[in-house]
């Protein structure tokens, strides 16, 4: 049965510069439930991506102006549409053009003259897709939400995620490590605590130093939170830093006792910008310290062993070139995302 176009099954974009073709496609898949928008050009296609959000893209590769490759390449370069499927329609048949399809992001083709029922299964196929990863990012969006929901718990640790995704990145970048590894770093500074979802307010908040029996009910935040981000493809490369950021390399850390190269490489970056926001923050146990006093803290534990030096030494070189203070303004500010970081990698 027919659905109602109130209800649509999906939002398609259709972009193509000669209107007869627009014409059929739009006739096609309204009368199968979709509601359908046009563009008669590839700057068009781009601005009418942004205003309806569509479900897919089907896009003409001749097109005036942008033609359909570089539309596509701009659509999956964006975070916020580089997910949404692209069908590239073409009556080009050479090798050379699919090619440079797949090189900008295509997700399929369509040959012209198409068959209208080939064209519609493809559609409700790719469509099916979308939804899926949109209910994954969804439940993604949902534990990051948890993750500021533990802070707004304590007055104390106002801005704690954002400053630490923001020094992890700022540090990642420094290490030149991978966009990949960036995004993880980005998440986990949000993530890394979301497990205190699971302690009580009583041990979390505690003004004064926890008796043995809260410290280790303390420290099942990290296992607690691992447990929380579960089995999202997402948030695989973030479930390390979350459960090991407070290992320490000397084995004296925590769930799991590791040691050396054991602790992973981004649990480490972000156990150190952990223990450096925690002294230079205000706690309910004592006031905030200086950029030296954290720096100290941390050159200490490597003369113990428990960082490793060439870290410590390039995150306090960013530190006194004043790189941490900007990126965290940035972030806490107006929510600025490191240029190289895609949240949707």
């Amino acid at each position: 049965m027919k659905q109602s176009v109130s209800s649509p099954r999906g939002v398609v974009l259709v972009a193509d510069d000669e209107q007869a073709n627009r014409a059929l496609l739009v006739r096609l898949l309204t009368t199968a439930g979709y509601k359908v928008h046009t563009a008669a050009d590839g700057a068009s296609a781009l601005a009418a991506l942004d205003r309806y959000h569509p479900d897919i893209v089907l896009l003409d590769v001749q097109m005036p102006g942008l033609d359909g490759f570089e539309v596509c390449r701009q659509v999956k370069l964006q975070p916020a549409t580089r997910l949404t499927p692209v069908v590239m329609v073409t009556g080009l048949h050479e090798r050379e053009h699919r090619i440079s399809g797949i090189n900008a992001g295509a997700d399929d083709f369509i040959v012209k003259p198409f068959d209208a029922d080939e064209l519609r299964a493809r559609v409700r196929s790719l469509i099916k897709l979308k939804r899926y990863t949109d209910d994954l990012e969804s439940a993604e969006s949902v534990i990051m939400s948890l993750a500021l929901t533990v802070e707004a718990r304590d007055p104390y640790t106002e801005g704690h995620c954002q400053r630490l995704a923001a020094y992890a990145t700022a540090l990642g970048e420094a290490l030149h490590l991978s966009d990949e590894e960036l995004a993880a770093l980005y998440r986990g500074g949000y993530l890394h605590d979301v497990g205190k979802i699971g302690i009580p307010d009583a041990v979390l908040r505690k003004p004064t130093k926890l008796t043995p029996a809260e410290f280790e009910l303390m420290k099942q935040h990290t296992v607690i939170g691992e447990r929380l981000c579960g089995n999202l493809r997402s948030l695989g490369p973030v479930r390390s830093i979350v459960r090991h950021h407070h290992e320490r390399l000397d084995g004296g850390g925590y769930p799991d006792g590791l040691r050396g190269d054991e602790v992973p490489l981004l649990a480490q970056i972000v156990g150190i910008v952990d223990v450096y926001d925690a002294v230079t923050t205000t706690r309910p146990y004592r006031a905030a310290g200086p950029s030296e006093r954290g720096y100290a803290e941390l050159r200490d534990d490597v003369a113990l062993g428990a960082r490793r030096g060439d870290l410590v030494e390039a995150f306090i070189e960013l530190g006194q070139a004043g790189l941490l203070t900007a990126r965290a303004e940035a972030i806490l500010g107006d929510g600025t995302i490191p240029t190289r970081i895609r949240l949707g990698a």
